[in-house]
This record gives C-alpha cells, sequence and structure tokens, in this order.
C-alpha cells in the first residue's frame, strides 16, 4: 500500500491553473475549495454532450489533484440544473442507433462513477429545478445543501424512459429508502425541498441568498480537516455497499492503520497532549 501511495503521487498536480469550457471553475485563495456552477442560467443550466464530458473528465482528473481537497458544486441563476437538454440531447437522441444511444448512456453513468471515485468531498448546492441527470449528480454527491424552493425531480418516466438512469436505482434508495424512491421514480414527481430534508436527501436548507456560503462554509470544514482520511471515508462509504459486515470489518481496520500512519493522526494527537487544536494537513 506505502508503495502505490508513493506511486501515485508522482501523478499528482495543482489544479490551481484549470480551465472550463462547458461550466465556471472557480478555487479558493488557497486552491482546497473548488466551485463548479453550470452556467447557462436562461436555460434551468441544462447538460450537453460536451458538459457531460467536461464534467466526466474533471472528476477522474482530481483523483490526481494535490491542491483541490473539496469540490462544491451548483448552478446560476437560482436553478441547480434541469437536466439533459431537450434541443441539444434528447432530439439527437431520438435519431441515434442502438451503439450510439449506449455510447451515450454509458458515458452519463461514467460521470457519476467518476464522481464517486473521486477522493475529495463533494457538496452539491440546490437551489430551484433540480431534475433528471441534475437529481443524479446531486444525488451523486456526498452532501447536499438545499434552500425551500428546491423542487428535486428522477422525471425520467415522464420523458417515456425508465427510473433506471445513471445508478438511480442503486442510490436513490440507499438516500432515502426503497419504497420513498419507488415512488419518485415511477412518478417522476418533484420531490420538496422538506420531504428532501425529512428523508435525508439534503443535509440542510438555507436561504436561496445564503446557500451557496453555507455549501463553501461546510466545504471549508471539510478543506481543513485530515483530508487523507476524508478521502479514506469516501472510498468506504462506496466499497462497503458491496461487502459483508466481516469484510467491512477488515477493510476499515486495514483503513484505519493506514490512517494511523499519517502526520495528521500525529498532529491530532499531539495537539490533544497540547490542549491546543490540531492543524491538519491532510498527509
Amino acid at each position: 500500500m506505502q508503495q502505490q501511495v508513493h506511486t501515485m503521487a508522482h501523478h499528482q498536480r495543482p489544479f490551481r491553473g484549470y480551465t472550463a469550457c462547458n461550466f465556471l471553475w472557480e478555487t479558493s485563495e488557497d486552491g482546497k475549495v473548488a466551485t463548479v456552477t453550470l452556467n447557462r442560467p436562461e436555460r434551468k443550466n441544462p447538460l450537453t454532450f460536451d458538459s457531460y464530458a467536461e464534467l466526466r473528465d474533471l472528476f477522474r482528473d482530481l483523483c490526481y489533484a494535490s491542491d483541490v481537497k473539496v469540490v462544491v458544486i451548483t448552478g446560476a441563476g437560482g436553478n441547480f440544473c434541469s437536466g439533459g437538454d431537450v434541443h441539444e440531447i434528447i432530439g439527437p437522441l431520438t435519431q441515434m442507433d442502438m451503439p450510439g444511444l449506449l455510447a451515450f448512456t454509458r458515458m452519463t453513468g461514467d460521470l457519476i462513477k467518476a464522481m464517486r471515485a473521486c477522493p475529495q468531498p463533494i457538496i452539491a448546492a440546490v437551489d430551484g429545478i433540480c431534475a433528471g441527470a441534475g437529481a443524479m449528480i446531486a444525488l451523486a454527491s456526498d452532501m447536499r445543501v438545499g434552500t425551500a424552493r428546491a423542487k428535486t425531480a428522477f422525471l425520467f418516466t415522464r420523458v417515456g424512459l425508465a427510473g433506471a438512469d445513471m445508478g438511480a436505482c442503486t442510490l436513490l434508495p440507499r438516500m432515502i429508502g426503497q419504497g420513498r424512491a419507488s415512488e419518485l421514480l415511477y412518478t417522476g414527481r418533484s420531490m420538496t425541498a422538506d420531504e428532501g430534508l425529512n428523508w435525508g436527501f439534503f443535509s440542510s436548507l438555507a436561504e436561496p441568498d445564503d446557500m451557496l456560503s453555507a455549501a463553501q462554509i461546510l466545504a471549508r470544514q471539510l478543506a481543513d480537516g485530515p483530508t487523507f482520511a476524508h478521502g479514506m471515508t469516501k472510498k468506504l462509504l462506496h466499497q462497503e455497499w458491496n461487502m459483508g459486515l466481516d469484510e467491512a470489518i477488515e477493510a476499515e481496520a486495514e483503513a484505519q492503520a493506514i490512517c494511523m500512519q499519517t502526520k495528521d493522526f500525529r498532529r491530532a494527537y499531539e495537539a490533544f497532549a497540547g490542549k491546543t487544536k490540531p492543524v491538519f494537513e491532510g498527509d
């Protein structure tokens, strides 16, 4: 494991100079907190073939980021994301053959896999419309901050498709329960913000003007924490879905033994012994 970590370190690189083409990319002054803003407010921030692919590639590449510790994803203009663009995606899909359709649906699923595989916690800041693929991006995030006017809809059946899309039938029942997920996926109706909060979809609700700052405050809290250990937590939250209890306990024993070798673990002990607050550096 140490050799693997050592080898991976050679591939890490800073993301401070990253330039996005299909959304806005901003980082905090120290580079630790990155904010992705879907930025087509006049259309409620729909996705296109290009934005799907760029988001997929971004989250894949974040596995090698040496500076970004947490990602916030949000939408411009009072809405999160209305899903796939009707004219730029749904229309062309009706003209594609089966291999082309499967390539597209696999690409959209690869975005979700990349979000779950990158070590950085992802916080979705959700206001207004959060529908279709937009709802899946929010669901694939690690935490969600919403507003009272957030309307989250897994509306695939409303356009004649299965509710099974981009991992919805796995991720949503584990988030809110099988019965609630079934109702949302069959009907395609909007989940209200209060339902989302009560069911555990949203971590918290904020006023629209405060939503992004609330998400970024949470992101800063995580970014200033033991970020190597956060990455391990995210990894095991994902992997343990497919483990029995014995395998999960063993995986966590190994994970903790690795984390106990980090400098952050020693920093925490020394701070506790010295009655001070630990300053974590993520190594």
